[in-house]
């Protein structure tokens, strides 16, 4: 069963690379990041894209949220983070290629944990793309609380949109 508005997130282990401002070039050593942690009275948004470099994720979702990650930290946004089913190492090249430095957090769920237990995971295996991969959604989490689900009920960007979230803060 896919998480709802009212449910606590769950406590899971994402990995990520952190920015370097001072050799933003640079490759550092992966963290991981415990959701609980870092999320606890916090309001997050986070979004989900099946895939980096994938065409829609890289020509529709991701765009958004580059364009508009300002606004919505000045509408109370503590965090925006993107994660997909990619090793932290592609998500860090793929936060590269768009230069978000630190504006968005780029988060790893390769193993699909967090996926499985939000109950937003579907086959890629017919794509040739993993038996385990991100749904395409967004999720507004305040203090643990999510108090928006966006997922997207066909192929495309809407509910899950920088500009959908964004209205909902």
């Amino acid at each position: 069963m896919a998480i709802k508005i009212g449910d606590i997130f769950p406590d899971t282990v994402l990995t990520y690379v952190p920015y370097d401002a001072k050799n933003p070039e640079a490759c550092g050593l992966p963290q991981q990041l415990k959701t609980h942690e870092v999320f606890r009275g916090k309001k997050v948004v986070l979004f989900a894209v099946p895939g980096a470099f994938t065409p829609t994720c890289s020509e529709e979702h991701m765009p958004g949220y580059v364009r508009l990650a300002g606004d919505m930290k000045s509408k109370g946004a503590d965090i925006v983070a993107c994660v997909a089913s990619n090793d932290q190492f592609v998500m860090h090249a793929w936060g590269k290629s768009y230069s978000v430095k630190d504006d968005i957090l780029m988060l790893s769920d390769a193993n699909g944990e967090l996926g499985s237990a939000l109950g937003l995971v579907n086959d890629g295996s017919a794509r040739r793309m993993g038996p385990i991969r991100l749904a395409r959604f967004a999720l507004i989490i305040d203090d643990l609380k999510v108090i928006y689900v966006g997922i997207e009920p066909a192929p495309g960007v809407s509910v899950s949109g920088a500009p959908a979230v964004l209205a909902k803060l």
